[in-house]
């Protein structure tokens, strides 16, 4: 399942077009972004729930942060902290502003959307997805054990566990921009 299905599927449309507004893209360029950076965000959550200390975190976040708010609440995409939560989501996610860097430009150099636009974005579409895994998971409580440890119930079908990770093609992408 895409990010946009899992968004939509999870009833975020809405918040999708209000973090569009936040940003001012309009809906086929909000589209193109969300693809581009799906690879980048599922994967990023895919590799730390690869072990049982990520999961374990991710189980956490999932119980306790009440990201599905972004979905019931669409004004909150304008919120400044929803892009606090945001960004302390793709600090978990990616581990360092680098990789968010990285993987921003990446996504401009693949859309042609504006790098500072897609930098704004990011944050933004972290909650959302952290609200959709919120929803799909009843809120951490429908995850098995790690994908090492023989997988993680219909979370791991939400991230592709078993495909190749959507965060080293983005990395990749990224090494060769600088």
């Amino acid at each position: 399942m895409n990010l946009m299905d899992l968004l939509k599927s999870s009833g975020g449309g809405d918040s999708v077009g209000k973090l569009a507004d936040a940003v001012g893209l309009g809906s086929g360029d909000t589209s193109k972004l969300v693809d581009a950076l799906a690879p980048a965000l599922m994967g990023g959550l895919k590799k730390n729930a690869g072990d049982d200390s990520g999961l374990a975190g991710l189980r956490r976040a999932l119980e306790t942060g009440g990201h599905d708010r972004y979905l019931d609440d669409p004004g909150l995409m304008g919120s400044a902290d929803t892009r606090v939560d945001g960004n302390r989501i793709l600090g978990h996610i990616f581990g360092s502003k680098d990789v968010s860097r990285n993987v921003a430009a990446a996504a401009a150099g693949e859309t042609g959307i504006d790098a500072g636009v897609i930098k704004k974005a990011l944050p933004l579409l972290a909650t959302l997805a952290m609200g959709a895994l919120n929803k799909k998971s009843s809120a951490g409580q429908d995850i098995g054990a790690s994908a090492k440890s023989g997988g993680l119930g219909p979370l791991g079908d939400l991230l592709d566990i078993g495909g190749k990770s959507g965060l080293d093609d983005i990395l990749g992408m990224a090494k060769k921009l600088f």
